[in-house]
């Protein structure tokens, strides 16, 4: 999984520090800072925090595939 943050877009609402704190957090007063590439195992804690920001700055790429619900 790889993540990426419109920094321009990012208003700093901080939402997805509060969904995926393991991911995202501040670097000084207001600018974020996260892990790029972070461990699929977070990979819902990520999508929280992307459904989460209020502007949409966060995009996900190459998240694992999910077979939940296909029985």
């Amino acid at each position: 999984m790889r993540i990426v943050v419109d920094l321009n877009q990012c208003q700093s609402y901080g939402q997805c520090i509060f969904a995926a704190p393991t991911v995202f957090r501040w670097h000084g007063e207001e600018s974020l800072e996260y892990d790029y590439a972070p461990d699929d195992g977070l990979s819902g804690e990520v999508a929280r925090a992307a459904a989460a920001c209020p502007v949409q700055a966060i995009s996900i790429s190459g998240r694992p595939r999910t077979d939940e619900g296909d029985s």
